[in-house]
């Protein structure tokens, strides 16, 4: 077999306003550009990736995706045989462009998509098969006013989740007044953890806000500092005494042990994107559960391949630690259509994968050309 061609398209599919996501650091999600991708081989068979296009966020859109695959990955790929060692294939294009994780992992998770439809096995048995039957997940309230960030929880408690998280990081008196609001909304029984997505930006700046915030029983402090501030992050976690995720600070396995070093958190929140694919984010969470450190599976509001791929690897990864962290596997869940001929089998609180051959999932080709960006 041999690869021909990779095919990109780029789809702007919006986002229900009802739950669009405002987060810590003056960020919001409002609209989702993605760019869908296809590597075609000679036999046949499409592998199917997904980038995520979100440049505040990733430095990543649909024209430096489109890019990068068309001038670099694919002149390194054509002609290639898809069933070499994944490792091997995207290590023909990972060094001669420096970061673009999210692009990266559209490209290998569709050669993972090939690999497992070429030998009839979805692609969680090819990572070494379950280790359980769903994955838990978790739903995220948006940095609402409190009054509708606490309509928002108390919607996805009647839905069926038991877990979730609260948008913080905007400005303490709001932080904890939206906190409040969701705790009263959703009972004492409901697990609660918060996420300012950096915006608190210092170890001075966030410890009294945990702190407010402790009488709401929260059990997990998500990305409190700046990414790039692990002292801050490492200062945050010895004095607060609540596990401290560290999200927006580990891209990369060296990112992993850099942390790990500074204790600096006790999750790690790890992306197939973020990462740079499947292969890359299983090294991650190896690497932690070798040294003692929890993982959840975070998320950029993917679409439906690109979920597909985190449920995979959290179905079939030990040191994905769902139970206790549920993940983040929500992203089909926000949109007002799917691109998929049949939804992903995600109901509230749990996320499972199709038992077919790779990711599992086929396009609608009328919906990608109803969204397509022209």
């Amino acid at each position: 077999m041999k690869i021909t061609r990779i095919e990109t398209i780029p789809v702007r599919v919006p986002i229900k306003a009802a739950v669009a996501i405002r987060a810590g650091g003056g960020g919001a999600h409002l609209v989702s550009p993605f760019l869908l991708v296809k590597v075609h081989t000679d036999e046949g068979i499409v592998g199917l990736g997904e980038v995520s296009c979100t440049p505040r966020w990733s430095g990543e859109d649909q024209f430096t995706a489109g890019h990068f695959i068309h001038s670099y990955f694919a002149p390194l790929l054509v002609d290639q045989d898809p069933m070499t060692e994944i490792e091997q294939l995207t290590g023909r294009f990972t060094f001669p462009v420096a970061g673009n994780p999210f692009t990266k992992a559209a490209v290998e998770m569709a050669l993972w998509d090939i690999r497992g439809k070429a030998q009839g096995k979805p692609v969680y048995e090819l990572l070494g098969g379950r280790v359980r039957e769903f994955v838990p997940t978790k739903w995220s309230v948006s940095g609402q006013p409190p009054a509708e960030a606490a309509a928002i929880a108390r919607a996805a408690v009647e839905r069926g989740f038991t877990a979730m998280k609260v948008k913080v990081g905007i400005d303490p008196d709001g932080d904890v007044a939206r906190v409040r609001a969701v705790r009263e909304a959703i009972g004492p029984n409901i697990k609660l953890g918060v996420d300012a997505n950096g915006g608190w930006r210092t170890a001075a700046a966030a410890i009294p806000v945990i702190d407010r915030l402790r009488d709401s029983g929260i059990y997990f402090v998500e990305q409190p500092v700046s990414p790039r501030d692990i002292f801050g992050l490492a200062e945050v976690a010895a004095a607060c005494g609540l596990p401290v995720i560290a999200d927006e600070s580990v891209y990369t396995l060296e990112d992993a042990r850099t942390l790990a070093q500074a204790k600096a958190a006790s999750v790690f929140s790890i992306y197939v994107g973020k990462a740079g694919g499947i292969a890359p984010a299983a090294a991650i969470a190896r690497f932690a559960h070798e040294h003692g450190i929890a993982c959840t599976i975070g998320s950029n509001l993917e679409m439906g391949i690109g979920s597909a791929a985190m449920t995979h690897l959290s179905l079939a990864h030990e040191g994905i630690t769902a139970e206790q962290y549920p993940c983040d596997i929500i992203g089909p869940l926000y949109y007002e259509d799917d691109l998929l001929r049949e939804p992903l089998p995600l109901k509230p609180g749990e996320a499972r994968a199709a038992s077919k051959p790779g990711l599992g999932v086929e396009l609608d080709d009328a919906k990608v050309e109803k969204y397509r960006v022209r």
